[in-house]
């Protein structure tokens, strides 16, 4: 549920397509996560523990956000929103454990490692990484067989060396080197704009969009999760903990260098406002369909949590 601050500068369509995406994906999460009654319980109560409840859901609204502009089927769209997700969520389980980000909150609530053990947290991180391709993959997400291998590579493309993955190892290569502006947007763009970039991509592929007709998509894209990013690094120096729902100042902590400590403030929030400005006007060539795109555009740098 949105929060009382959200509220006052979320959109009644923005409001109203994230509680729909939210309740669905949690509704998708409670099908494909059902608790076996054998060993493996466990492992699938701490994925859903980490899966279900919680997020803004920002990358499922995105593909369906990006889907609604060719009239995908609605049910294929939150399906590849689902595979995104899953994929989010693993990456969030295996930052949070004490070999890398060490956190003991996220989403309000403790996180795996510490709810469940590290082992089965290693465990439902994998587990919700490979749920991913198999949802991508499946045909009750696309009848096409084309459709369903080009969502599977861009998924993976975006989730592993070349993206989140590749990402996150110059993060924790952040702790011990001085990153310039330079190498910190190119951290961000692979750790956050990687997936980010994706949830577009895949909207289209499902619309039977070709590579050439997707470039102000990815235009989009880029600017947006940068812009994204910025707003985080925002939240961990501003931020209430209670409402962001994990530890902030971690990264001053810690000395990674950040948008923030690299351009100051003000100078951050003026560079984050610009780039959504940017985002907005790459979709000037469509009308009121790329409304809750604009939206969600807005949203991400006035965002509380």
């Amino acid at each position: 549920m949105a929060s009382e601050t959200m509220a006052s500068f979320t959109t009644p369509a923005l409001k109203e397509a994230m509680a729909e995406v939210a309740t669905a994906i949690d509704a998708l999460f409670d099908e494909v996560l059902a608790v076996p009654d054998d060993p493996r319980a466990i492992l699938y109560e701490a994925m859903r523990h980490a899966a279900i409840g919680g997020g803004k859901r920002l990358r499922p609204l995105l593909v369906a956000a990006s889907a609604g502009l060719f009239n995908v089927d609605r049910h294929s769209a939150l399906r590849a929103g689902l595979a995104v997700e899953c994929v989010h969520v693993y990456s969030l389980i295996h930052d949070d454990m004490p070999c890398m980000d060490d956190d003991d909150m996220r989403r309000g609530k403790p996180t795996v490692h510490k709810q469940f053990g590290e082992a089965v947290a290693v465990l439902a991180g994998d587990s919700l990484h490979a749920l991913a391709f198999e949802i991508a993959a499946d045909p009750r997400t696309h009848a096409d067989p084309f459709v369903r291998a080009e969502l599977t590579f861009e998924l993976s493309r975006a989730s592993g060396p070349a993206g989140m993955a590749g990402g996150q190892m110059m993060d924790l290569m952040a702790e011990e080197t001085r990153f310039d502006l330079a190498t910190t947007t190119r951290l961000q763009q692979l750790k956050t704009g990687a997936l980010i970039g994706v949830c577009l991509e895949m909207g289209a592929i499902l619309g039977h969009v070709p590579p050439a007709g997707r470039k102000m998509l990815r235009a989009y894209a880029r600017d947006l999760g940068l812009a994204f990013q910025i707003a985080d690094d925002l939240l961990d120096v501003e931020g209430d903990a209670a409402i962001v729902g994990k530890a902030t100042g971690k990264d001053a902590e810690a000395g990674k260098a950040t948008f923030v400590s690299l351009l100051g403030v003000e100078r951050a929030r003026t560079q984050a406002a610009m780039l959504v400005d940017q985002a907005v006007a790459h979709l000037s060539g469509w009308g009121a369909e790329a409304d809750l795109l604009r939206a969600i555009a807005r949203y991400v740098v006035e965002r509380d949590h």
